[in-house]
């Protein structure tokens, strides 16, 4: 067997949950460790992990990315009621990748991976929309309460220097709910100068779109920050590159991705992208055909999946089952982190063979070996889907022929 590739500094691996913690190993596997010497700092975020530590593990994992200046992160479980049932939970913690995105403080691009076989849903595009999702704050950050019964909500701000300033949120006639947001104005700022640097440098528009006519204050300082960046720092190098900035608001902007040609980066608050992400991806093909990368200010990349634990195929996995959930975004989530850190560990050899595994990785598709989810969409269809295993040893066999 030849000399496995050598690595100069670790990457953050950050594992996960059920089904996709299983096919992280089975990548890691079969796919990396037989050609790459992996050097990684290992957390586990794994649900039962987080709860035993407290969630310690979570911001460790985060800080460690801001060390080493690239992670690798699995899908993991946000627990709510049922989840708290189901593994015998004593506490809800926040999101994890609502924590790690609160510290590294970055902006999340998205981007789906196309293959020939599988056309988008929607005809009229013809190149990816490439979603710039806020990283920071709103209602991953929020604080909730309920109400028992009737009385007044009150939003307060106490300045650090003394005063005080309150707003009645709502007179409650009986019970109910109520959540308080916020948001800084320092990563607003860098989400507007990441997105406009990421436009710049995949040549592509950016839009930005909020909902200001509601929102005044909220939205309205979001709008007025892309504006003054543009304007101060981007306009004339957008003009020279033949380039726009668009504002719009975001439900007008849901109706123009559905009917233009795509080619433009979509720069959405932070709910906003994560519900956008997923409609670029299905219409696409499928949730597990895109990229996801996290740059912090500081520099620092988090590569992960932009998908969920799947949780259904997890149980059937128990069962004894080999399911046929398609790992294409884990495994290019392995190929970015690997050409990241290779580029700044300045190490050719690590590069190209990222390189090569998506290249492997999408032959193996437009080839007609590929997973239930495209073989459903794929014209011409194959005689059937891949179970997980399958795929990875068909991708594995093309980087053994050509590697």
């Amino acid at each position: 067997m030849p000399e496995r590739i050598g690595m100069k500094n670790p990457i953050v691996e950050i594992d996960g949950d059920e089904m996709t913690r299983v096919l992280w190993a089975l990548v890691k596997e079969r796919l990396i460790l037989p050609f790459v010497d992996l050097k990684t700092e290992y957390y586990d975020l794994g649900l039962l992990n987080r709860e035993a530590t407290g969630d310690r593990v979570t911001a460790e994992s985060a800080r460690a990315i801001l060390r080493w200046g690239v992670g690798i992160k699995c899908a993991t479980i946000t627990a709510n009621a049922a989840r708290k049932a189901e593994y015998k939970l004593k506490a809800l913690y926040p999101s994890p990748n609502g924590t790690i995105r609160a510290i590294l403080d970055g902006t999340v691009f998205r981007k789906p991976i196309g293959v020939s076989l599988v056309k988008p849903s929607v005809s009229t595009w013809k190149a990816p929309i490439v979603i710039g999702r806020h990283a920071y704050g709103d209602v991953y950050k929020g604080a909730e309460m309920a109400i028992p019964g009737p009385g007044r909500v009150e939003l307060v701000y106490t300045g650090a220097e003394g005063g005080e300033t309150r707003i009645t949120v709502a007179n409650m006639s009986g019970p109910g709910v109520v959540q308080g947001m916020h948001n800084l104005d320092a990563s607003i700022t860098s989400f507007a100068r990441a997105c406009f640097l990421y436009g710049l440098d995949e040549k592509l528009p950016v839009w930005f779109a909020a909902k200001d006519t509601i929102s005044k204050t909220y939205d309205g300082r979001f709008k007025e920050i892309f504006n003054h960046i543009y304007e101060t720092e981007f306009k004339e190098q957008y003009q020279a590159a033949g380039l726009k900035f668009f504002y719009t608001l975001i439900d007008d902007a849901v109706a123009r991705s559905v009917k233009g040609e795509g080619g433009f980066l979509w720069a959405c608050k932070n709910y906003d992208g994560d519900v956008m992400s997923d409609m670029i991806a299905s219409a696409s093909g499928s949730l597990a055909m895109m990229t996801s990368v996290l740059v912090s200010p500081s520099g620092a990349v988090e590569f992960e999946a932009a998908h969920g634990t799947v949780q259904q195929h997890y149980y059937r996995w128990q069962q004894g089952e080999k399911t046929s959930t398609n790992p294409v975004a884990l495994i290019f989530a392995w190929t970015g982190a690997l050409a990241k850190r290779a580029e700044l560990d300045k190490l050719p050899e690590l590069a190209a063979f990222a390189k090569g595994l998506e290249k492997a990785t999408l032959c193996t598709i437009e080839a007609g070996d590929m997973t239930a989810d495209l073989a459903r969409l794929a014209d011409p269809a194959p005689a059937r889907g891949l179970d997980s295993w399958e795929f990875v040893e068909a991708v594995g066999k093309i980087i053994k022929r050509e590697g």
